[in-house]
């Protein structure tokens, strides 16, 4: 898949209004300085912990989320989609998508676990992921033209060798940093080869082939 220009990038995170996206995503946001303030749509939000900055384009969830970033990051989040799945997006205007009241539902993958948790079984673990990724590529439009492209798209041939899709949004099933669940997870999937030290995705972006023997 050819790399997304620099220059394109840097057009979106400038030209595409993050308060806009944001509001037509049908989140209430209020002034407060020279920022604004609503209710993060990514956890159970009582009190308004997610912050807009006008200035600089970009966003923040003070509360149980910990999580920002720019228009991108913000797609990437509330559509559950991939980074250049996000650029395609908001290139063709269609990112103004609404999130649903409640964070629990928002997914609309729905064969994805919730909350991806620790096993004590790192080969079963490994499984899970290899599943996680084979669905992600199942639900993604731009992962099967890739493959079309390819000579590669045949059914069977996607479901004998469990081809999947890493399109960084495995952080995502896994409990809070914070918490202990998290940490374990997280532990477990360096382990195994699935997370980086720094908590990134060692297949970002990327098509996954797994190797599966006897």
């Amino acid at each position: 898949m050819a790399r997304i220009p620099d220059t394109e990038l840097d057009r979106l995170k400038r030209e595409v209004s993050l308060v806009r996206l944001v509001e037509s995503s049908g989140i209430e946001l209020k002034k407060h300085g020279k920022d604004y303030l609503g209710l993060c749509p990514f956890h159970d939000d009582k009190e308004p912990s997610l912050v807009i900055s006008p200035d600089k384009n970009l966003w923040h969830c003070l509360g149980a989320c910990d999580e920002g970033g720019d228009v991108i990051q913000w797609v990437m989040k509330c559509q559950s989609v991939s980074f250049r799945h996000a650029v395609e997006l908001l290139k063709d205007g269609d990112a103004a998508l609404s999130v649903p009241a409640s964070p629990v539902k928002r997914n609309t993958i729905a064969k994805h676990p919730s909350s991806l948790a620790a096993n004590p079984d790192d080969q079963k673990q490994l499984a899970t992921v290899i599943d996680y990724y084979h669905e992600t590529l199942k639900q993604s439009p731009e992962a099967l033209n890739y493959l079309k492209s390819r000579g590669l798209d045949h059914p069977e041939l996607i479901e004998r060798f469990k081809l999947g899709y890493a399109n960084r949004t495995l952080g995502y099933r896994l409990p809070e940093k914070n918490r202990k669940a998290g940490t374990e997870v997280r532990g477990q999937l360096q382990n195994i080869g699935i997370l980086r030290k720094s908590g990134h995705e060692h297949f970002s972006g990327s098509l996954v082939i797994p190797v599966i023997n006897l």
